[in-house]
């Protein structure tokens, strides 16, 4: 045991002085005291620096105001039909877009979450069969059909030919849609009866918009809405209100890549 220790002993790197050879100098006493007192401020600056951030205000110019900014989305309204259901962006230089659909898909839910599947419809949707008349009375041979816009239109020769150029000509006017089922292109095209049979269902949107980097907002909104005094109005309202639950599965803004953590992503 004992040449164990001695074999032990024998690998010690920082071999012991005996003190009968120690000197000590008042210039050693000095070096000792300033290293005391240089390690002790090194420890207090390190542990203030670690505790307290130092905040530092730039002015720089902004050279990215024409880039694009991608948006990503995954976001679920149970309680929403798509029909009612429309995405709207807009920023501080005045750029808006409402009901924006490029870029987005919308996947009806039943009331228990499960997706519906819907059957496709022909380009351009539900053609009008019997077109009413601006000004009333038959086609005349050669005339083309132009629908009245119920008092929206901008000029005589504007036409609305679809409940969506209806509601788009009451936007520019300001003007709440609030009737659709006694608009004809609506009701030729069934409009009302869409939004009835989605009655209770909810509503998957994803997908990625594409904006300006500069203050604004995007938004969605139930029912379709139009823009007046910085104030976004629903154009179709529920008598009791919209319940706007939702679940967002993803949001994330830039290029995607593989490790980033989301904090908004459900």
């Amino acid at each position: 045991m004992e040449g164990l220790l001695h074999k032990l002993k024998g690998l010690d790197a920082y071999p012991k002085v005996n003190e009968d050879f120690y000197k000590r100098t008042l210039s050693g006493g000095v070096v000792t005291l300033l290293s005391a007192l240089v390690m002790l401020l090194l420890f207090v600056s390190e542990t203030r620096s670690y505790y307290y951030s130092a905040t530092e205000t730039k002015l720089v110019v902004d050279t990215s105001r024409g880039e694009r900014l991608r948006v990503n989305f995954d976001i679920t309204f149970p309680s929403i039909p798509c029909t009612l259901l429309s995405v709207d962006t807009r920023d501080i230089s005045g750029e808006q877009h409402q009901d924006i659909r490029h870029d987005i898909e919308k996947k009806r839910l039943d009331s228990h979450g499960n997706v519906i599947e819907s059957r496709k419809e022909g380009i351009g949707g539900t053609k009008i069969e019997k077109p009413l008349q601006k000004h009333g009375g038959r086609l005349g041979k050669g005339e083309e059909y132009c629908g009245t816009c119920y008092g929206a239109e901008e000029s005589d020769e504007q036409c609305c030919n679809s409940c969506e150029e209806v509601r788009e000509a009451y936007k520019k006017k300001g003007w709440a849609l609030t009737n659709p089922d006694l608009i004809d292109q609506c009701a030729r095209e069934d409009f009302v009866e869409r939004v009835k049979t989605q009655h209770g269902e909810g509503c998957s949107v994803h997908g990625f918009l594409d904006v300006s980097k500069v203050a604004g907002n995007f938004h969605f909104a139930p029912g379709k809405g139009y823009y007046e005094s910085n104030v976004d109005v629903p154009e179709l309202t529920a008598e009791g209100g919209f319940n706007i639950t939702h679940k967002i599965n993803k949001l994330s803004f830039g290029t995607e890549f593989p490790g980033a953590v989301n904090p908004l992503d459900g």
